[in-house]
């Protein structure tokens, strides 16, 4: 979650620092700090909530040196207060920290019966204090950070500097991102490659379980038993451009009118242009004898993956297990040799998708995941990578990573269907063909900003909404309320609408919006039915549906948005943009930060 730039330079630290600091913001914080080595001498400067609550301490109280370190907290263990907030340090060395250290209790115990002072109620300052009390045992640097990490039980992406030479640098990494930049005679770190994205274009990401030693000329990477181990360094093609604004008011408004070109390139990867044909890397089992699959994920990733679900089950008639990440690993299901585990995640980073990874792959499963970032710690353990081209995602609440991941297992979908035998080509080419005009079709619910907007001044006025869907508008209706709550803090829920009956009309009063997501088909007629239900007892009556769905329920509705007519293959994807749309302008009338909403980060890689 947190943020973490270091640098070696040639040029003052502190502004390069905070600038990648605020590219890192997209993942939540609150609270950031810097600190550098000038003359042998260590000096910090923190501050509780956004980074210009920093730099206007940093106007008022410069810190100088070419050699430092920044981060920008996400609170866990300790209140987000400016004593708590990182860089954490002593005279003798300064650490930043993301991750939790699970054994801090224990070593802050011990570290205050050898002498060392504590001054944060983190976890994180275990480390520092651990380090220095090395170093006053006679350690080297490299010494007192190699013993202090064999100590560390957790997850942790860590930067160190020390006051006795301003020409060294250290970072580790278990279970939490880290990569190394490498630039003319300066060296970086950072999270992820945004963070170094305008400094240099080499970056080596690191391994987990790995720690390295920096200089300016380059790096030394090191297993936790010492050994060299090699990190290849890689040419990203990730610039600094790629992360404006674009001339929209948000990156979450940026990123919902990129589905289109999401979509579409997406499907480039999979969809042969001249055969017409969907072809994806090969499989590490044989999709027609395949007896059974899992799908888990986190947030927006597990509804999706509920999608893939329904299409899986439906189409290729493939029994799908489903579970949240955290909950899997912990239900200890039993599973049949050489299944499938299928996982999605934007990030490639997330904590407790990561371990039921793990869990699944100890369990036998071939593991396939769909990823945003083909250089993380999951693309690296996974059998096949099934890789979405969403590009960048800044906003913490997902957007078109969403629609992407439907892109990428709807393309999976088809094929399993067409090995397994249980469906014909002409309905393989009815539904590649309603994918390859879906951003189009997509395109134009963008252009539908008036309609959603008259319908979020509605939502914006209240203090609870209802979604309803049925089918495989379930999950899109979980996702609507999942961005409701995300950034607009109005609390949503999202129902099937045959349990509607079942307990939830006991809340349907005219406080109480009912949204509906409603394409026309076989389950049209027993969703009205249930929206007839709410309206009967007082309910408002939002409707998301197509030309012949509006002539039906224009009678109960209080707003109709007319979407395109598509093949009910596609229309996951398709009513998922207008339900994200809603939630922005909600969120918008609401006055809320849109980008950053309160108490979430972008890639939660803690437990």
């Amino acid at each position: 979650m947190c943020g973490i730039v270091g640098i070696l330079g040639n040029q003052p630290a502190v502004p390069i620092i905070i600038e990648a600091l605020r590219r890192l913001e997209y993942r939540g914080y609150d609270s950031a700090g810097v600190a550098t080595i000038n003359n042998h001498h260590i000096d910090k400067r923190r501050a509780s909530g956004k980074l210009d609550n920093l730099a206007k301490v940093l106007e008022n109280n410069a810190l100088s040196g070419n050699t430092g370190i920044g981060h920008t907290r996400w609170a866990t263990h300790g209140a987000p207060t400016e004593h708590n907030a990182h860089p954490h340090a002593t005279d003798r060395v300064a650490v930043v920290h993301n991750g939790i250290i699970e054994n801090h209790e224990e070593l802050k115990k011990e570290l205050i019966e050898l002498g060392q002072v504590f001054n944060s109620e983190t976890d994180s300052e275990t480390i520092v204090q651990l380090v220095d009390y090395h170093l006053q045992q006679g350690k080297t640097p490299k010494e007192a950070a190699h013993a202090t990490l064999k100590r560390l039980e957790g997850a942790y992406a860590i930067a160190i500097i020390f006051a006795c030479d301003e020409n060294m640098m250290i970072g580790a990494r278990h279970g939490a991102p880290l990569v190394v930049g490498f630039g003319e005679e300066e060296m970086y770190l950072g999270s992820d490659s945004l963070a170094v994205a305008p400094m240099t274009r080499k970056i080596a990401y690191m391994p987990d379980g790995v720690w390295t030693v920096l200089s300016r000329k380059g790096a030394e990477f090191f297993d936790m038993d010492g050994q060299t181990v090699e990190c290849p360094v890689q040419t990203t093609a990730l610039m600094a451009g790629a992360i404006g604004k674009d001339g929209y008011r948000h990156y979450m408004e940026k990123e919902l009118h990129e589905h289109p070109v999401v979509i579409g390139q997406t499907l480039r990867r999979f969809v042969n242009p001249v055969t017409h044909k969907i072809e994806l890397p090969d499989m590490p089992f044989d999709m027609k004898s395949l007896k059974r699959g899992i799908i888990t994920a986190c947030g927006s990733a597990f509804y999706a993956g509920v999608i893939g679900r329904y299409w899986l089950e439906e189409i290729a008639r493939l029994p799908i297990d489903l579970d949240v990440a955290s909950e899997m690993r912990y239900r200890n299901p039993p599973f049949d040799e050489g299944g499938m585990g299928l996982l999605v995640s934007q990030s490639g980073e997330t904590a407790d998708t990561l371990a039921a990874l793990r869990a699944l792959k100890n369990a036998g499963q071939n593991i396939i995941s769909v990823l945003n970032n083909e250089h993380s710690s999951m693309a690296r353990e996974s059998d096949v990578v099934l890789g979405m081209d969403a590009g960048v995602e800044i906003a913490v609440a997902s957007t078109k990573a969403f629609t992407a991941q439907l892109t990428v297992l709807a393309c999976l979908t088809l094929v399993m269907g067409q090995e397994r035998g249980t469906i014909t080509s002409e309905y393989i080419d009815e539904c590649l063909t309603a994918l390859i005009d879906l951003p189009s079709r997509v395109a134009e619910i963008l252009q539908m900003q008036e309609q959603i907007q008259k319908m979020a001044h509605i939502i914006s006025q209240v203090q609870s909404v209802i979604y309803l869907g049925r089918g495989i508008m379930f999950p899109v209706a979980m996702e609507g309320a999942l961005k409701l709550k995300e950034i607009s803090y109005i609390h949503a829920d999202a129902y099937a609408a045959g349990e509607m009956k079942h307990g939830p009309i006991a809340l349907i009063d005219n406080t109480v919006p009912v949204i509906s997501l409603l394409p026309s088909g076989p389950l049209f007629e027993k969703t009205l039915s249930n929206l007839q239900e709410a309206k009967a007892r007082g309910g408002r009556i939002l409707v998301f549906t197509d030309a012949k769905g509006a002539e039906r329920v224009k009678g109960i509705a209080e707003q109709i948005v007319v979407l395109p007519t598509v093949h009910s293959f596609v229309t996951p994807p398709l009513y998922t943009v207008p339900v994200q749309m809603l939630a922005y302008e909600a969120a918008l009338l609401k006055g809320t930060d849109v980008d950053q909403p309160r108490n979430l980060a972008k890639s939660v890689t803690v437990e």
